[in-house]
């Protein structure tokens, strides 16, 4: 008994460094905007693709990916909720397959091949990061991708352990990540 739980104990010690050392290994918003062929912008928060939309009225790459959008919404609605101007009316494609961060990725990586496109920047929250960028090298392993990670304004990093609601989400994404980690492995 006393084996099982010292591997009990060894475990669960094993699980919080795991998801403490995720935490504080967040990436940050990059202080220079990066060059890369492209764009691609998951949903799932106002602030991810207002900054994907305003890189690219910027100048940042050929075209924009939304990558899952609701079927029901139009590229005039998403430009019209995003600021978008001449070049998202021009250059930017919405991605409606995608139902979840592998949905993502494949939408991403079909479209990045019909492109040709050497170089994704990938705009995503901060915390949905390790997750997006493991499933999209999974999948575009010849593709140069390039974080661009994007606090959302109602998730408080700095101080994550003061706030239940922001320990639940870390928690859920670290357990995505790890089974994320599995499964990418498994399809090499």
């Amino acid at each position: 008994m006393r084996v099982f739980l010292g591997v009990i104990f060894l475990a669960l010690l094993g699980y919080g460094l795991g998801f403490v050392l995720f935490v504080s290994s967040l990436p940050n918003t990059p202080a220079t905007v990066p060059k890369a062929d492209a764009i691609v912008a998951l949903t799932g928060g106002d602030e991810r693709l207002d900054t994907a939309v305003s890189l690219f009225e910027h100048g940042v790459g050929k075209r924009l990916l939304v990558s899952g959008v609701s079927q029901e919404t139009t590229k005039e609605t998403v430009g019209k909720m995003s600021e978008g101007g001449p070049r998202f009316r021009c250059c930017a494609d919405i991605g409606y397959s995608a139902e979840d961060t592998h949905g993502n990725a494949e939408e991403a990586a079909e479209w990045t091949r019909q492109n040709h496109f050497a170089s994704l920047l990938i705009v995503t929250g901060r915390y949905h990061m390790p997750r997006t960028m493991k499933e999209f090298s999974a999948v575009l392993p010849n593709v140069s991708l390039i974080a661009y990670p994007v606090d959302q304004s109602r998730i408080d990093l700095g101080g994550w352990w003061r706030h239940p609601r922001t320990i639940g989400l870390l928690h859920r994404e670290y357990v995505k990540y790890l089974a994320t980690l599995v499964t990418t492995r498994l399809l090499r």
